[in-house]
């Protein structure tokens, strides 16, 4: 009997699709590639854009940036725990970085407009 994880059944169950989908043709593993590199333009402009917008470091603003830092840390913690690691990982590497940007992004937005708005 092969003893597996709850992760890695998870993982073969959501990502093996997937990866025969992109597997079987160059232009969708280029479409998955697109996708991943735009994932991660979008979270590293939304992140950088209000990390400017917050402005100077302060007490306040520090504890902000402290905050989104942490949620980063958990998305690439959460992201690792689901993301295959035998195959594509490049591709899920590229995702796990875009959805790790994109949570901090998210959280420093809904800051931004609780208090400086």
């Amino acid at each position: 009997m092969k003893n597996e994880s709850f992760s890695s059944k998870i993982s073969s169950a959501i990502f093996d699709p997937l990866k025969t989908w992109a597997e079987a043709s160059p232009g969708n593993w280029n479409m998955l590639l697109g996708s991943g590199f735009v994932l991660l333009l979008v979270g590293l402009i939304l992140l950088f854009g209000f990390l400017r917008k917050i402005g100077e470091a302060d007490e306040r603003t520090k504890q902000i940036e402290s905050k989104s830092l942490v949620i980063m840390l958990f998305g690439i913690i959460f992201c690792d725990l689901i993301f295959p690691k035998e195959y594509m990982w490049q591709i899920f590497f590229l995702f796990k970085y875009g959805i790790a940007f994109i949570a901090s992004g998210i959280y420093l937005a809904v800051q931004y407009k609780k208090d400086f708005s």
